[in-house]
């Protein structure tokens, strides 16, 4: 992502040990962790009051998937940069996410350099996209 300007990313998962993983890996990107939801009803509600720069969501979660979550924030911030995080989510749902608006979407287990490198691949992609539909 940018680094000359510190990104407020935001990060949604039920598990706090992967809040905190994702946090630290955003963090040596030069990320500021705006907030942290622990489920999609409050991801949704974070989301809409602190409008962050990125929000990384994860697919399955309890309260409201991550899925209708997405659903949710697109709708209302048709512009928004969303990454789905996944452990084990089928193909079909994936395609679902990037249809309804994901930016892309990252496995849990990549190593560090791979978790990186996606944010990164992702952010050039969203960039890209918008540059093009501003144009």
């Amino acid at each position: 992502m940018n680094s000359k300007k510190r990104n407020r990313v935001m990060i949604a998962d039920d598990e706090a040990h992967v809040r905190r993983y994702i946090g630290a890996i955003m963090k040596d990107m030069n990320s500021e962790i705006a907030g942290e939801a622990k489920d999609g009803r409050e991801a949704v509600e974070l989301f809409a009051r602190l409008k962050p720069n990125l929000l990384l969501l994860d697919i399955n979660m309890p309260v409201k998937s991550g899925k209708t979550a997405l659903q949710e924030i697109m709708s209302r911030f048709p512009g928004a940069f969303v990454i789905m995080l996944t452990s084990l989510a089928d193909r079909e749902t994936i395609e679902d996410c990037l249809s309804a608006g994901a930016s892309g979407f990252i496995r849990k287990d990549l190593s560090i350099d791979e978790f990186k490198a996606a944010i990164k691949q992702s952010w050039h992609a969203y960039k890209n996209t918008r540059q093009a539909a501003n144009a």
